[in-house]
């Protein structure tokens, strides 16, 4: 397992090689892998079940179902996500989790449309009884060609894939921005949980309960060790993105409690994902406990993409969700 820093060393010399790009696709979509197979679902949405866990997968049309009911028009994702354990959904109802959110560039270009990964068409595509793909087609401001695939896997955990091609040089600053929320429902305790240490610390790893004070305020935590240079508007409209918190973290994932049930997102180093998270994302009780990744030195139809885990478990003590959530941790960063 490779940890922050020397993951962050590896990604730094790859963009100074001229060997491939250390985000790219591993072509494991339907967007990247012609010999995938597939059916265009005849709903809007498509639900999955095993080991206990039912999650519904929907495109960003509206639905209203007994599986999906009264689904908002223009979130995407997971609708819903429950267990045996607790039948409530976790995420706040006519919302969404792992909701594909915002594309930019850090320019006010996303003045244009800061959602438009929410109202660009999505295409919802049936592999198997366990997995189900959102294909988006190059969307109209910034042309990205994207497709998302959530995998049930056997335990119960949610496997989601991205990956995505821009079909156009139009990002300004010469990166990819994109960003992921999960809304809420109501949790007794609004914080995540992550190891890390503050910025400016070389060591001391440590337990951090992260809260932010209010929406846009201190509100991402990006990986420790060495980032891309990410420019930045001072005016840029999406404050989840460009207002990192004292924070870094030093192993990648981390997890929030919601009614005895613990959520835990859980990343590859190689990825560089940015924890970020609102106290009022979803409304105000409702916070949103979401992420962002960044493509630098982009290349116009080059395929990347990263993989990540989720799962949704019943919640003891710190030391049971480490222990629960180990082998799928190793599993990513293998």
């Amino acid at each position: 397992m490779l940890s922050a820093t020397v993951s962050s060393m590896l990604l730094c010399a790859a963009f100074l090689t001229a060997g491939p790009h250390p985000l790219q696709a591993a072509n494991v979509t339907s967007l990247t892998n012609e010999s995938v197979k597939y059916t265009v679902g005849k709903e809007h949405f498509f639900v999955l079940c095993r080991n206990g866990v039912k999650a519904v997968i929907v495109d960003n049309s509206a639905s209203d179902s007994r599986d999906a009911p009264g689904h908002r028009a223009g979130y995407n994702g997971v609708t819903s996500l429950s267990h045996s354990k607790r039948a409530d959904n976790i995420f706040v109802p006519n919302y969404a989790g792992l909701n594909f959110e915002h594309i930019h560039d850090g320019t006010l270009a996303v003045n244009a449309d800061k959602f438009e990964p929410r109202r660009a068409p999505m295409e919802l595509r049936v592999i198997d009884a366990y997995t189900v793909e959102l294909y988006q087609a190059p969307t109209p401001n910034w042309k990205l060609e994207s497709c998302g695939r959530y995998e049930l896997l056997e335990d119960g955990v949610i496997q989601y894939t991205f990956e995505c091609i821009p079909r156009e040089d139009i990002f300004q600053n010469g990166f990819i921005g994109l960003f992921w929320a999960s809304y809420i429902h109501q949790p007794e305790d609004k914080s995540i949980s992550f190891r890390g240490r503050e910025s400016k610390e070389p060591v001391d790893t440590r337990w951090i309960k992260a809260v932010t004070p209010k929406h846009g305020v201190e509100s991402t935590h990006p990986p420790a060790g060495e980032l891309p240079e990410l420019k930045l508007d001072p005016e840029f409209p999406l404050t989840l993105v460009n207002h990192r918190s004292r924070y870094v973290y030093d192993e990648p994932w981390y997890y929030g409690v919601s009614h005895g049930m613990a959520y835990v997102a859980m990343f590859s180093s190689r990825d560089r994902i940015w924890f970020a998270q609102s106290p009022t994302g979803g409304g105000a009780e409702n916070p949103a406990w979401d992420f962002q990744w960044f493509i630098p030195n982009y290349k116009v139809g080059q395929a990347y993409g990263f993989v990540m885990r989720l799962a949704y478990i019943p919640f003891e003590s710190r030391e049971q969700i480490e222990r629960a959530t180990l082998a799928h941790r190793n599993a990513l960063n293998s």
